[in-house]
C-alpha cells in the first residue's frame, strides 16, 4: 500500500504522519474470565505464540500506521511486558507502540469510565502529534484489515466519523449494533441488538451501498458495527471535552453525534471475530487448526508480528498428530494430539491424549521441579478433551479432563468451567488422578 492515499477530494493524507491509532484494552474482560483473571484482554495468548493485541498492532504496521497508543487499565503488567519486548523501532524512525495506563492526575483521579472516557483522559498525550485522524481499535478481535481502505472511505465521503461495518445475515445481526444507512452509505440510525421484524425491515442495507464497495450481499443484508472508528482529530477532541458525560463510543459518542455530524459506514467483507467470551475464544482457536482455517497468521505481505523468542524447534517422538499446531520449544513423546493447539515450551508426557483442546504453553523451561512438585506440562497417561490449559499449568499423571456443552459454570481448585469448557488456571497444579468434567 502506498504511503499516501488521496480521494476524490483535494485532501491527501500520509498514513505515517497523519494517523494515530488508539487501541482500547482497558476493560475488565469479565466475560473472558478466568483467562483474564491475571491479565488484560489484549494479553490473552492466541494460537500458541501470539497475543490478541498483536492483531490490531500488526494491522497498523502493515497499513503504515506506526504511531500506536495502547490504553490499558486492568491487569496490565503482562501486556506491558509483551509490548515492550516485541515492538521496537530504530532510532531513525518516528514510530512507536506506547502503553498509556490509567493514572491519577490533578484533573482526574478515577478509573476510565468507558472507551471514550479512556481517550478523553489521555488526550494530552496525543495533542503534540498533530494528527489529522484518530483510528479507534479494539484489542480483542481477530481479523486482517488494511486500514488505508477505511481512511480512504472517510476522506472520499467527506465524513466526520466513519464506522467499519460487517455485512451480516438477519440471525447474526441480533447480536450486533446494527447500522441503518441511506443510498450513499451515510448512517442515519443505530439499533443495538434488534429483535423484532419491524426493526429489521428498516435496517436492510440498500444495494447501492454494496455496489459502492464492489460487494455482493449474499444474504447478508444488515451492517453490524465492528467497533472500529475513524474520527477527524479536531472533532474527537471537541466532542470529548465538551461532553464529559459521553463515556462510551458505542453508547454515547456515536448515537448522540448522529444527527449533527456526518457519519458514514465502511464495509468490510473478510473474516472477523470478536473474541469476547471463553466459548468464542475456544471455538475460533479450534477452527485455526482445521484444514482450511479462516485466518492465516503468515499470509504473505501481512504476517502477524509477535515476540521473537529464539526457541528451539519442537521435538516430537513417536507421536500421532492430526490437525494441530505444535509451537517452538515443545517436547512431545508417545502422545496423541488431535484438533489442538500446543503452545510454546509445552512438555507432553507419554501416553497423553489431547483432543480439541488449547494448551497455552509455558513462560520458561523448567530444569527440575521442586521436591514433591508435579513437573510443569502434561503428565503421563493424562487425557484432555475440550479444554483450555492456561500457561505454566502442572497437570499430574493420569488426569482426566472432559468438557460438555451441558456442564454448568463452576469452579474448583485450580480449574473452572465456563460455557461448557474446562479451563485449567494459569500456574495451577492438578494432582495425579484428578477427574474434571464428564466423560
Amino acid at each position: 500500500m502506498p504511503d499516501s492515499v488521496s480521494g476524490h477530494s483535494t485532501r491527501t493524507f500520509d498514513m505515517t504522519r497523519d494517523v494515530v491509532a488508539l487501541v482500547l484494552g482497558g476493560g475488565r474482560g469479565s466475560r473472558l474470565r478466568p483467562l483474564t483473571s491475571e491479565r488484560a484482554k489484549p494479553a490473552v495468548p492466541l494460537c500458541g505464540r501470539y497475543r490478541l493485541v498483536d492483531i490490531p498492532i500488526s494491522n497498523c504496521l502493515h497499513s503504515r500506521i506506526n504511531r500506536v497508543f495502547l490504553l490499558t487499565q486492568f491487569n496490565s503488567a503482562s501486556l506491558h511486558r509483551h509490548v515492550s519486548n516485541t515492538y521496537k523501532f530504530d532510532a531513525f524512525s518516528d514510530g512507536f507502540v506506547e502503553i498509556l495506563a490509567a493514572e491519577q492526575t490533578y484533573q482526574s483521579g478515577d478509573w476510565y469510565q468507558g472507551t471514550a472516557d479512556a481517550v478523553r483522559k489521555q488526550l494530552r498525550h496525543f495533542r503534540i502529534l498533530d494528527a489529522k485522524y484518530f483510528l479507534i481499535l479494539s484489542g480483542d478481535q481477530l481479523y486482517s484489515m488494511n486500514y488505508g481502505d477505511i481512511l480512504k472511505t472517510h476522506i472520499d465521503k467527506g465524513a466526520d466519523i466513519t464506522i467499519a461495518a460487517l455485512p451480516v445475515a438477519k440471525d447474526a445481526a441480533r447480536a450486533f449494533g446494527v447500522l441503518q444507512v441511506d443510498q450513499g452509505g451515510r448512517i442515519v440510525n443505530f439499533v443495538e441488538k434488534p429483535s423484532d421484524d419491524g426493526q429489521f425491515e428498516k435496517l436492510v442495507t440498500p444495494k447501492a451501498v454494496f455496489d459502492d464497495f464492489g460487494l455482493e450481499s449474499e444474504g447478508r443484508d444488515y451492517l453490524g458495527s465492528m467497533g472500529i472508528y475513524v474520527f477527524n482529530a479536531g472533532l474527537l477532541r471537541d466532542l470529548l471535552l465538551e461532553h464529559h458525560d459521553w463515556n462510551d463510543f458505542g453508547h454515547h459518542v456515536l448515537p448522540r453525534s448522529l444527527h449533527e455530524r456526518t457519519i458514514f459506514a465502511h464495509l468490510f467483507s473478510g473474516f472477523w471475530e470478536d473474541i469476547g467470551t471463553v466459548r468464542s475464544y475456544y471455538e475460533v482457536s479450534i477452527r485455526m487448526v482445521q484444514p482450511d482455517p479462516p485466518f492465516e497468521f503468515h499470509r504473505p505481505g501481512h504476517v502477524v508480528y509477535s515476540r521473537a523468542r529464539y526457541l528451539p524447534g519442537a521435538r516430537v517422538t513417536n507421536a500421532t498428530v492430526r490437525n494441530a499446531m505444535i509451537c517452538e520449544g515443545c517436547r512431545v513423546e508417545d502422545a496423541t494430539i488431535v484438533d489442538s493447539i500446543i503452545g510454546i515450551r509445552t512438555v507432553v508426557g507419554r501416553g497423553v491424549t489431547i483432543n480439541r483442546s488449547i494448551v497455552m504453553g509455558d513462560d520458561y523451561f523448567e530444569v527440575a521441579p521442586a521436591p514433591g512438585q508435579i513437573p510443569i506440562g502434561i503428565g503421563e497417561g493424562s487425557r484432555i478433551e475440550g479444554a483450555i490449559i492456561d500457561k505454566n499449568a502442572r497437570i499430574g499423571k493420569n488426569v482426566r479432563i472432559y468438557a460438555a456443552d451441558n456442564l454448568p459454570d463452576q469452579a474448583g481448585d485450580g480449574w473452572a468451567i465456563r460455557d461448557g469448557i474446562v479451563v485449567v488456571l494459569k500456574d495451577a497444579t492438578i494432582p495425579d488422578g484428578t477427574v474434571i468434567g464428564k466423560a
